[in-house]
């Protein structure tokens, strides 16, 4: 009955480990009784269990045939058995996995011995790296060539429909079929130059559906890539749920706006930022800096600037672009209750800082607007505000973001 009993809660009753050895059910249950610990060996579900993650047994099953996880110990009865080191690796594969690593690299990661140096781990790294750009580089060529498919306004799709119809009758393979498809493109071509470009009916095309979206959020993405000419940005920018209602209250208040730097500072609207009454300065205030890292080594240089930013107003905008050091220096003021900003727009760049103080900004409780990774600049936070103002301005009244 107790041996039943075991069966019904996921114990086998007789384990087979290397060396033919069997252990017995009940020595297991009194070894995890007695310590209060996870058992010596776990079935396929219990894993997943202790794992905590959205991991699933068919997933452990692909992760096998892959070799990821180790060919596992068999029960009696022909069920995978795990132990303690399954469970670590497997949190290892769903930590990298959920820090956007790909399958293929980590189990090179997982191959790299343990004991290695850590000149070895970054090669491996830097070749995984490589790989990946170069990827990215034969998409982003697919995608430019879709692009400029998809892309042409009405005025040019005027032409589409033959232009398409000649390049399904080409012959490319020969050099003359090469010629013939650069006539093609050039015959497409000299469309743009009867019209001004229609952004809006390109974008049409090259977006995803944004139904679920408020009119105002789909405006602002919109001009975000219109900014940088990358759609793929999209899924990258991230608005906390109260960010645009915060941002339309604190400057129809007319709020103080601050820049980090005078870069963005001169990208603000400051035409339409006056005719909402907003007072508008520079946090550091030095109109010799013009890149991200004379920013960031000023910001650290001159502790002035972090006392200036102690005595900003609440409910004041905060528009960062460029260095880093002042998102993380606005999210320790915020968590110590010394800045109480309506919204940060935070969007510096960097390889290393900059995606750590985005993080910290998503978990400062503040409405936000940032970019993912090390997407962003001084042009797009700007951006980002001048969109938010303008719709303001032209739509005062519009709820569509409370839906």
């Amino acid at each position: 009955m107790f041996q039943s009993v075991l069966t019904d809660f996921g114990y086998e009753t007789g384990i087979s480990i290397p060396g033919g050895l069997r252990v017995n059910a009940m020595a297991q249950y009194t070894i995890q009784n007695s310590q209060n610990q996870m058992p010596k060996y776990l079935t396929i579900k219990q894993l997943t269990e202790a794992v905590q993650g959205a991991v699933t047994p068919r997933m452990v099953r692909h992760y096998h045939t892959l070799g990821l996880l180790s060919t596992a110990v068999r029960s009696t009865s022909n069920y995978r058995l795990y132990t303690r080191s399954d469970v670590q690796k497997l949190q290892k594969i769903v930590a990298l996995k959920q820090q956007g690593f790909q399958l293929s690299h980590i189990r090179k990661l997982l191959e790299t011995d343990a004991d290695a140096s850590p000149d070895a781990l970054m090669t491996t790294l830097q070749q995984q790296y490589l790989s990946v750009t170069q990827q990215i580089v034969r998409l982003r060529q697919t995608a430019l060539a879709l692009e400029g498919l998809l892309g042409r306004d009405l005025s040019c799709q005027a032409v589409q429909g033959e232009a398409l119809a000649q390049m399904r009758l080409l012959q490319v393979e020969t050099e003359g079929g090469l010629d013939q498809l650069e006539q093609v493109w050039d015959s497409w071509d000299a469309v743009a130059h009867s019209h001004p470009e229609a952004f809006g009916e390109s974008l049409q095309h090259l977006l995803p559906d944004l139904s679920d979206r408020s009119e105002i959020e789909v405006d602002l993405l919109s001009k975000l890539i219109l900014a940088c000419g990358d759609c793929s940005l999209l899924p990258f920018v991230k608005l906390s749920k109260t960010a645009i209602k915060s941002a339309r209250e604190a400057l129809k208040n007319r709020c103080q706006v601050v820049a980090d730097v005078s870069p963005v500072f001169a990208a603000l609207d400051r035409t339409r930022l006056a005719h909402l009454g907003t007072s508008i300065e520079t946090l550091i205030d030095d109109p010799h800096i013009n890149a991200a890292a004379e920013a960031e080594q000023e910001f650290w240089q001159e502790r002035a600037w972090f006392q200036r930013l102690l005595k900003l107003e609440p409910g004041c905008i905060l528009v960062i672009g460029y260095a880093p050091s002042v998102l993380m220096a606005v999210c320790e003021a915020i968590e110590s209750g010394q800045l109480q900003p309506a919204l940060v727009i935070g969007m510096p760049i960097g390889f290393s800082h900059s995606p750590v103080a985005k993080r910290r900004l998503v978990r400062s409780g503040v409405p936000y607007i940032t970019t993912v990774g090390t997407f962003g600049g001084g042009l797009l936070a700007a951006v980002a505000l001048n969109a938010l103002v303008e719709s303001l301005i032209e739509k005062p009244n519009c709820h569509c973001h409370l839906k």
